[in-house]
């Protein structure tokens, strides 16, 4: 709590122990107990009231692990709510459901985030079940990796067929990337490597991600947000998740990493 008031960010967060999936219901429960005698530690040391505090909501997948751990700290009366444990590692469906569960006992008029969160259709699915904020470092990631996000989905910019393409990466985009760079000239960057291509697809990736949540809240505002999402996602091409499990087992072993095993 001292760092965080020190670094004097607007929302800070509370310590939590994040459990690895999977992992057993009993191992989780010792967790949770955990987490919450953190949080109330936390909150009994915070002496900046310029910044929120926000609680983190455990539990992995067990429904009722969850809905105690959301009774818990609402009960603590933080300014907001986390949902931390998800989407790391389980299937989007177990995400979903577990939002689904969660969502509706935290307080309806303080911010709801969800951490480490997410792809657009996730923004899109995850704002449909109550969410209001989230954060990902999945755009530049990606950036660094040579995928560029578009409305229909990811662009791989080394491959052949962008290297004559003198169009930007999406008509209409606002980005500083596609008002000045061209997909041919972006893939040659890429493939020799340099750097200046990391910058600008990082620029093109959140440029998509913060007008993706634009409009997503312009949708709400209009009362359309049913549409939106229907349209939406039958436009938008999700990426394999085989594919993905496959890519993120070898960036962990390229960093000498493997995924953390239950304790």
């Amino acid at each position: 709590m001292r760092t965080e008031e020190q670094l004097g960010a607007d929302i800070i967060m509370v310590l939590d122990e994040c459990t690895p999936y999977p992992s057993s219901h009993e191992y989780n429960k010792r967790a949770l107990a955990r987490t919450h005698a953190w949080a109330e530690r936390c909150l009994g040391a915070q002496t900046r009231k310029d910044q929120a505090l926000f609680a983190i909501v455990q539990g992995s997948t067990f429904h009722d692990l969850r809905e105690e751990s959301a009774r818990v700290l609402t009960s603590m009366d933080f300014p907001g709510y986390a949902v931390g444990g998800l989407s790391v590692g389980e299937p989007k469906e177990e995400m979903h459901s577990n939002l689904e569960v969660t969502v509706p006992l935290l307080p309806a008029e303080k911010p709801r985030y969800l951490m480490g969160v997410g792809s657009p259709e996730d923004l899109v699915e995850c704002v449909a079940r109550g969410i209001d904020m989230f954060d990902c470092v999945l755009p530049t990631r990606l950036a660094r990796n040579g995928a560029l996000l578009t409305r229909n989905g990811r662009l791989p910019i080394k491959s052949p067929r962008f290297a004559l393409m003198d169009s930007p990466i999406e008509e209409g985009c606002d980005c500083y990337t596609c008002k000045h760079f061209t997909l041919g000239y972006l893939h040659h960057l890429f493939r020799a490597k340099e750097l200046l291509v990391y910058r600008l697809n990082s620029i093109h990736n959140l440029r998509f991600m913060t007008r993706t949540m634009e409009e997503i809240r312009a949708s709400i505002l209009d009362g359309t947000f049913a549409a939106y999402r229907e349209e939406f996602l039958a436009r938008y091409t999700v990426s394999d998740r085989e594919v993905a499990t496959r890519q993120r087992a070898l960036w962990l072993a390229a960093h000498g990493r493997t995924p953390v095993a239950e304790k």
